[in-house]
């Protein structure tokens, strides 16, 4: 496994970060057990999850499948480092969802107990909430870094002047601010590239792409049914049936490699300096295995300038993506 430090942490994680929001949903929990063993085995040392994950409100029904993993002790959550989230709505009364100071500090303390561990590593904002001070965050977020429940603070879909804004109210506060942005990325995706990542780059933060694949579309045709859980497979489908002939393409130009087309995705990401992670989020054994190859993928320049003509970014970091 190769590791990396998160953003300008000295924190190491693995170049892969093991996405959970298959458990408990697509994936039971047995499987789940197992996928996380293997997880371990690999060198994969980075797992994401979120409070909402399970989809069933308030219930936090992914975070109790890593706390009974957990629970079963031999270093398993020793060797983790751990990252959930904070937004979703846990219930239908006021105040338990968003980022409101209040819900913070419940929404974290909810998530330790089903977690069944005393702190959470990289505690993740799941978006951005328009409507509350950054103060206010801020606060929230110290009280439990200080208490030693939070180690690290993320944000999960910023634009990129969300990132400046956090960054420049968390200096003033004198405090670390954010160490890592989690957002959409991947070769249909790029949108990114315009502000995203050069914030990321800009304030030493790790950038970590959710949706490698594109929900499936870019695992190839004969994986893609492997690749896309029952919330991707909609996702995926209809950027299959929008980008057919450039998918055909690109699993030919994959065919050339001699690799298959998601380790290819997957690798693509990885060579950009300012991500740390991407986030597979494997429903079965086979699929965190296959996962594996792509650390053999090397891309040269022809390699990366082919991938950029099928599928063009902007280019350049705005503003000279589309100015001057």
């Amino acid at each position: 496994m190769e590791y990396s430090r998160l953003g300008r942490t000295g924190l190491r994680v693995s170049r892969f970060c093991l996405g959970t929001m298959n458990f408990g949903v697509d994936t039971p929990e047995a499987e789940a057990f197992a996928i996380m063993d293997r997880a371990l085995e690999l060198g994969i040392n980075f797992f994401d999850t979120a409070d909402v994950y399970g989809w069933k409100q308030g219930e936090g029904v992914t975070e109790q499948i890593l706390g009974r993993w957990f629970a079963q002790g031999g270093g398993r959550r020793e060797k983790v480092v751990l990252a959930t989230k904070v937004y979703g709505p846990m219930g239908d009364w006021p105040n338990q969802g968003r980022l409101s100071a209040l819900h913070i500090r419940r929404a974290c303390e909810g998530s330790l107990a089903r977690l069944r561990t005393d702190h959470i590593d990289l505690y993740q904002m799941h978006h951005i909430d328009r409507d509350t001070p950054w103060d206010e965050i801020w606060q929230a977020m110290d009280l439990l870094v200080q208490q030693g429940k939070v180690i690290y603070v993320g944000s999960s879909n910023f634009a990129g002047w969300h990132i400046a804004r956090a960054n420049e109210v968390a200096a003033r506060r004198n405090i670390l601010g954010l160490v890592a942005e989690q957002s959409r990325y991947n070769l249909l995706e790029r949108t990114v590239e315009l502000e995203v990542a050069p914030a990321c780059a800009g304030y030493g933060m790790g950038l970590i792409p959710w949706s490698p694949l594109a929900s499936g579309a870019l695992a190839g045709s004969g994986r893609r049914d492997d690749a896309s859980g029952r919330r991707g497979g909609r996702w995926g489908q209809e950027l299959i049936n929008k980008h057919g002939e450039k998918l055909r393409r690109f699993e030919a130009f994959c065919a050339e490699l001699g690799h298959e087309p998601a380790d290819v995705a997957l690798r693509w990401l990885m060579q950009n300096p300012v991500v740390t992670a991407p986030i597979i989020g494997p429903r079965t054994l086979r699929q965190l295995d296959g996962a594996m190859h792509a650390l053999d993928v090397k891309l040269d320049q022809a390699a990366n300038a082919r991938l950029d003509d099928l599928f063009p970014g902007p280019g350049k970091p705005a503003p000279e993506a589309y100015a001057w």
